[in-house]
């Protein structure tokens, strides 16, 4: 890896294969890179609703949850790792924002990796056969129809 801090914000539906996504671009970086990244720069909503090795989705915590991965993902910013990554559905622009202003106010590239194609709705249904957190096919069509593409 270059002198270049990089922020890379990933955004797809539930199912959409993100966090597939991490483990392959974090091996093609190296193990010594790898480890550092999932120790002190990968950071995922999703991450903080596992208990006990268990999915336990809490909706009224979701909130909560999303501000405290914004402020470790700033941390880690401010702590100068040189690769941190975003790992949330991200649907609309909004819901990233924060992320990109504040990895470029810190000098970081920011890459914005949208993880297959929310708008078609054999990708939904795959989403919605193979995502962790039995989001029903439903939700997740609902979610592809406020997808803000760029």
């Amino acid at each position: 890896m270059s002198d270049t801090k990089l922020a890379i914000i990933l955004r797809g539906l539930p199912g959409s294969g993100k966090s597939h996504w991490v483990e392959t671009y974090l091996q093609s970086q190296g193990l010594e890179i790898a480890a550092r990244v999932k120790q002190y720069g990968y950071f995922s909503t999703d991450s903080l609703f596992m208990n006990d090795g268990q999915y336990q989705f809490d909706v009224s915590k979701l909130s909560q949850y999303h501000q405290r991965n914004l402020c470790g993902f700033i941390q880690a910013l401010a702590n100068s790792e040189p690769l941190v990554i975003c790992d949330n559905t991200n649907v609309c622009h909004w819901e990233y924002a924060a992320y990109q202003v504040a990895a470029k106010a810190l000098g970081y590239q920011v890459k914005i990796v949208v993880i297959g194609d929310p708008k078609n709705s054999q990708h939904q249904s795959l989403c919605a056969e193979r995502n962790r957190h039995g989001v029903p096919l439903v939700h997740i069509r609902k979610m592809a129809q406020l997808f803000e593409l760029d």
